[in-house]
């Protein structure tokens, strides 16, 4: 498999809070002025704006080592790898007409071009790194816009093409592993303290999506009526009440019922050890538990980088990358079930 389908910011050393923030990512929605939005663009404008961009993108110097892609030319299953790592939206993945993004050597910062707006700038971060996070996409931003002046309005603010992107344009997102507030059926009242601080909670692959192994990604509903700094200190405020909520609860598992929670981790252990079928739900389940048994020392031998990463690779593009070639549902599960065997096999098998 390609260095830079594998290797994504969770396989990376950990970051700030990583027992449960797994990474922090801050996008910004922008329109080059002068063009109408990408559902309106007729193919020749279309062109001609992605070779503005791309001119523009490349005199900005984002990132280290910079590569772009033009998403037509691209194979379906790659545009899904790049998905499945969080880099591209899956409305740009399954897009048409002249569209592209730009993505870093470090796999930490993207630039989707032409999907909804014209250009959605990411910055990728392991952990919890909000701060630094938003501070280099700031960064980036104002370097963009030397180059591509933005649409902005005085009273709106950034002009996006959905209403709900407008003002800012900033969206704030954490992904956070939580398996002890869903083991003990507090989960929703998560979703109850973001609606009440005007954030979201999505599942894995952001809106529309359910929960996969125990991920929820927290974000900001407002970009329009808020300051850049307001938005930020709204995640500020609430993210961290939620890692100390979720620590909390690993302590009381720990506390009340240890066997029964070394009992749950060790099975999942054990079936990702010896199966020869898995499917993606079934791999993502239990490599949420074994993840939550490393953390607590209850499971030793076992890497979490290599835990990490193996939330990612074991999706279904990744893995037909790996075999290079397309595979049924069921050669996908014997796959996955081999790959996790390889990589978390016990030392005296």
């Amino acid at each position: 498999m390609p260095d830079s389908l594998a290797e994504g910011v969770w396989g990376r050393a950990p970051g700030p809070e990583s027992d449960v923030a797994m990474s922090t990512r801050i996008r910004l929605a922008r329109n080059v002025a002068g063009y109408r939005f990408p559902r309106k663009l007729s193919t020749a404008e279309r062109q001609s704006l992605d070779e503005r961009i791309r001119e523009g993108l490349d005199l900005a110097q984002i990132g280290a080592q910079p590569v772009y892609r033009e998403l037509s030319d691209m194979p379906a299953v790659e545009r899904i790898a790049f998905t499945e790592k969080h880099m591209i939206s899956r409305e740009l993945a399954n897009g048409s007409g002249r569209r592209g993004f730009l993505w870093d050597d470090a796999n930490l910062v993207s630039v989707m071009v032409l999907e909804e707006d014209h250009l959605r700038l990411q910055v990728l971060r392991p952990g919890l790194d909000l701060d630094g996070a938003f501070e280099f996409a700031m960064g980036i931003d104002g370097r963009v816009e030397r180059q591509l002046p933005y649409a902005f309005h005085g009273r709106f603010g950034y002009l996006t093409a959905c209403p709900t992107n407008a003002g800012t344009g900033l969206r704030v997102s954490v992904m956070l592993h939580l398996p002890g507030l869903v083991q003990s059926g507090q989960i929703p009242k998560v979703f109850v303290a973001a609606a009440k601080t005007g954030l979201t909670v999505r599942g894995f692959h952001g809106e529309g999506t359910k929960s996969l192994g125990d991920f929820f990604q927290v974000s900001n509903q407002r970009t329009l009526g808020q300051s850049e700094t307001d938005i930020l200190a709204s995640v500020v405020r609430l993210v961290p009440k939620i890692i100390a909520w979720e620590r909390g609860v690993r302590t009381v598992l720990m506390e009340t019922d240890r066997m029964a929670l070394t009992d749950k981790v060790w099975r999942s252990l054990g079936i990702l050890r010896y199966a020869r079928r898995l499917t993606s739900a079934e791999a993502m389940e239990h490599l949420s538990a074994v993840r939550l048994g490393v953390l607590s020392g209850l499971i030793t031998g076992v890497s979490l980088p290599d835990v990490n990463n193996l939330f990612v690779v074991l999706q279904p593009a990744h893995l037909q990358i790996l075999k290079g070639r397309p595979l049924e549902t069921l050669e996908r599960d014997e796959t996955r079930a081999a790959l996790a065997r390889e990589r978390l096999k016990a030392e005296n098998n």
